[in-house]
């Protein structure tokens, strides 16, 4: 992580991601508390993350857009346009504006899944291919690390002054982020325009996710997990208001409970990339994740804390492996098609599933829930295993690209069909 950090350009790209990552840690959270405190439905709360991911069905078109423009002033546009977005939460103030919250959290969905995109690029064309691993391990271990005190300091400030003033804090989180990203300097060519019809465009980064084994692998596997993963947010509101008999606020100390075991995972996640391939990486992330929602079949504080330190040990597992194995097996000017299609495929599943846990949460008793999440993902962790050769431990999938001919080969390559090697 050092080496990785001693890059220039990296560093400043570091500080304005701590910048909108500390804005969204205190925000996501809060969204959904407030809904729970205008509703009193743990259902309605765990849909407002819902209504996050649900944007995701137009991933090919987010996808295809950023490939058409370079990365870095995308990048700034994209952290300008997600702070004016929040603006209209500062009208809600009672039960009746729930929707607006809704509308809000869609809207986010939308650009984050635009900025998720533009970033994969940005971090390709900065950092050496041999170090991706490293710079992804190092942005999570901060995105975990940032769950020890970003919820409780947004619950915090919810509870003591309401949305209003997290709102404005997560706004100027944004604003920060694209000024700082201003400053880069990294030449970096405007894209080429493919040639292919835009509608074969829309659909170049699925038919790159199907034709590549390890990615076509890391997708069902991921997938499969992801179908019950989501079942989580409504059910983690039902643990602490039906096991635990605390108020909604509570879910905040568990988070960063959970954020302790994320920030163990992000510094470990590269060093068990370069010995199990991503592949390997990910399954690991994603067989933890059974026996953490087994033990919170279980209602008690102290197994509950046990429960999320796993669970977030597993997440910087999951995406370190998945982002370095997308970055390191498609074609640059492809980079965001890919990395849009896979957050769809993913989330998809997961957004059906948030759904259905909303739904089920009211039906069923949650701990039988945690039970079935717990066996699906275990399955799921155990078929991405049985595939981790396809990404071999300690070799680069793309050779490494000068920094100087990545800005002259950034654009896109539609037609390619097959990693790099």
């Amino acid at each position: 992580m050092r080496t990785v950090l001693g890059r220039p350009d990296f560093r400043l790209l570091f500080g304005a991601l701590l910048a909108s990552m500390a804005a969204e840690s205190i925000l996501l959270l809060a969204l959904a508390i407030w809904v729970k405190d205008l509703t009193g439905s743990d259902g309605l709360a765990g849909a407002t993350i819902f209504a996050i991911i649900a944007p995701m069905v137009l991933a090919p078109l987010i996808g295809w857009a950023v490939d058409r423009y370079p990365r870095r002033p995308f990048f700034v546009a994209a952290n300008l346009t997600t702070a004016a977005l929040l603006t209209p939460l500062f009208a809600v103030s009672e039960a009746g504006d729930v929707w607006v919250i809704y509308v809000v959290a869609g809207l986010y969905g939308l650009s984050y899944l635009t900025l998720s995109a533009a970033l994969a690029g940005l971090i390709r064309h900065l950092v050496p291919v041999e170090l991706l691993a490293d710079a992804n391990g190092v942005l999570q271990t901060v995105r975990q690390g940032l769950r020890l005190v970003g919820p409780l300091a947004g619950a915090a400030l919810y509870a003591a002054v309401g949305g209003w003033l997290l709102t404005g804090l997560a706004m100027v989180g944004f604003i920060t982020a694209a000024a700082v990203v201003a400053l880069l300097r990294t030449p970096e060519a405007a894209p080429g325009v493919g040639g292919s019809r835009w509608t074969a465009e829309l659909g170049a980064g699925l038919r790159h996710l199907a034709s590549e084994p390890a990615l076509r692998r890391a997708l069902l596997g991921y997938g499969l997990g992801s179908l019950v993963m989501g079942f989580t947010e409504s059910l983690i509101f039902a643990y602490v208001d039906q096991g635990l008999r605390r108020d909604a606020a509570f879910v905040g100390v568990l988070v960063t409970v959970q954020g302790l075991g994320g920030l163990v995972g992000g510094l470990f996640s590269a060093a068990l990339v370069r010995r199990a391939g991503e592949v390997g990486a990910l399954a690991t992330g994603v067989t933890l994740f059974g026996p953490a929602a087994l033990a919170l079949a279980y209602p008690s504080v102290w197994l509950g804390f046990a429960a999320l330190l796993l669970a977030g040990l597993s997440l910087p597992l999951i995406t370190v492996g998945l982002n370095t194995l997308i970055q390191r097996r498609t074609p640059a000017g492809l980079l965001g098609r890919v990395v849009a299609a896979s957050e769809a495929l993913v989330s998809g599943p997961q957004a059906i599933s948030i759904g259905a846990g909303a739904l089920l949460v009211g039906v069923f008793d949650y701990r039988l829930l945690f039970v079935l999440v717990g066996v699906v993902t275990t399955a799921a962790g155990a078929f991405l295993w049985r595939g981790r050769q396809l990404s071999a431990p300690t070799v680069s999938a793309v050779p490494h690209i000068p920094l100087q001919r990545r800005a002259a080969e950034s654009g896109p390559e539609p037609r390619v069909a097959h990693p790099t090697r």
